[in-house]
């Protein structure tokens, strides 16, 4: 689970998060732990898992046993069927056959239905726990996509802020005959400018939040959450998960895995078809009134003459082949998914790093002192807007940098997450 800075307590949540108080402040880790409970997708697959252990369960039991009970010989002419041993139920000259028979597995068809069931069991949990390593993925993208959007809004409001602070002064410049009215105006059109810019990035926040919500499985999503974690916080935190060693296999090829375990005894089961499987037969007869009990056994078997099972053979060894192939498949995705992951982070981090250690500062200072300049005489208006632009823009690529910082860090976090397969006794 990728780490946090300290948070408030979580809200109550059921199976799924019916709503949210209007101003809560989420964290990342309420979010991934309202995601894990509301999902609809994880939720879903927790429902796949229910079924393979069903399935296992149903894989484990032997064939019933059958038994007919056939009563013949009622006569309907109405001379009756009376014997010498009376005119009782029993005492009837009835022909009444009962048979119990039970079919034998032969060939290891039922070690292979169970070997073939436990594999699935074991795929299912394999792709329950990767839906819940994309989940937080996902998650985390969504917190941080918002998070971005929250930044964009606050930087858009400081900059029509300081603009306005300008026009303030620009307005007693212009009074005292200093600057012209032209000067004032595009000031005033400049900070007019990013208000409009802000509210922009308002509904564009809350379109990232209510984004959020569904993902966590609201069911009424209004984008009414309040984002608590910072950029900066978000790139620390995701940044120590993505160095944290991890051991095992990725779920994905664990669940690859345990689908050509299962592909495989599917097809050798297929094979085992086409060995017959007997039905034993125990048969009572009461037939009064010469031999009124007697017994019987027989064995019933079905005769492979015109069809010997190759077309589910020849199924079974196509799915098990491609089973084979999409095992490859992950793991070759998993390699790519690791060295693209990190070239991503190595580029990302030093970006942020560098926004945020030189150019943001320098950016900051250049504004500062244009700004004081003008306000004494000593920079022109297009000096001030220029410099007042370019904060802006670096302030932007700046959050920029933070969100892919974290975003990467979030990827390869989620290439390299890994599980110790739990192997399911047949």
């Amino acid at each position: 689970m990728l780490a946090a800075p300290a948070r408030a307590a979580s809200p109550a949540a059921g199976p799924a998060a019916a709503s949210l108080a209007p101003g809560f402040e989420l964290h990342l880790p309420d979010a991934l732990a309202l995601a894990r409970r509301g999902n609809w997708e994880l939720r879903s697959a927790q429902a796949d898992v229910a079924i393979a252990r069903a399935n296992l369960r149903t894989a484990r039991q032997h064939p019933n046993p059958s038994l007919s009970v056939i009563t013949s010989r009622i006569h309907n002419d109405g001379l009756g069927d009376a014997t010498p041993l009376g005119n009782d139920l029993w005492s009837r000259g009835y022909d009444t056959v009962t048979q119990l028979g039970q079919t034998l597995e032969l060939a290891g068809k039922r070690g292979l239905r169970r070997r073939a069931a436990a594999a699935a069991a074991d795929a299912a949990r394999a792709r329950l726990a990767d839906n819940r390593r994309t989940l937080e993925a996902e998650v985390l993208r969504a917190y941080v996509a918002a998070a971005l959007a929250s930044a964009d809004v606050r930087i858009a409001r400081e900059s029509a802020s300081y603009l306005r602070d300008e026009a303030r002064i620009a307005e007693v410049r212009w009074k005292a005959g200093d600057i012209s009215r032209s000067d004032l105006d595009q000031i005033e059109i400049a900070a007019a400018r990013l208000d409009l810019d802000a509210h922009g990035a308002e509904n564009a926040a809350l379109g990232q939040r209510v984004a959020l919500e569904t993902l966590l499985g609201v069911s009424a999503p209004g984008g009414d959450i309040v984002i608590a974690d910072s950029l900066e916080a978000l790139v620390d935190s995701t940044g120590v998960a993505a160095q944290r060693p991890q051991g095992g296999v990725r779920p994905d090829l664990a669940a690859a895995q345990a689908e050509q375990h299962r592909a495989d005894a599917a097809w050798r089961l297929e094979k085992a078809q086409r060995i017959p499987d007997p039905t034993l037969v125990l048969q009572f007869e009461h037939q009064p009134p010469d031999r009124p009990n007697t017994l019987g056994i027989g064995l019933a078997l079905p005769l492979p003459l015109w069809n010997r099972n190759t077309g589910s053979i020849e199924a079974a060894r196509s799915a098990r082949d491609q089973a084979d192939i999409e095992a490859e498949r992950a793991a070759a995705a998993i390699a790519a998914d690791i060295a693209s992951g990190r070239a991503a982070l190595e580029e990302a981090s030093s970006r942020w790093r560098r926004y945020r250690d030189e150019l943001r500062p320098r950016s900051d200072s250049i504004r500062r002192s244009v700004s004081l300049a003008y306000e004494k005489g000593g920079a022109s208006l297009l000096d001030l807007l220029e410099a007042q632009r370019n904060d802006n823009d670096v302030r932007h690529a700046t959050i920029q940098a933070a969100s892919d910082s974290a975003i990467a860090a979030t990827q390869l976090h989620a290439a390299t997450t890994t599980i110790i397969p739990e192997v399911t006794r047949p």
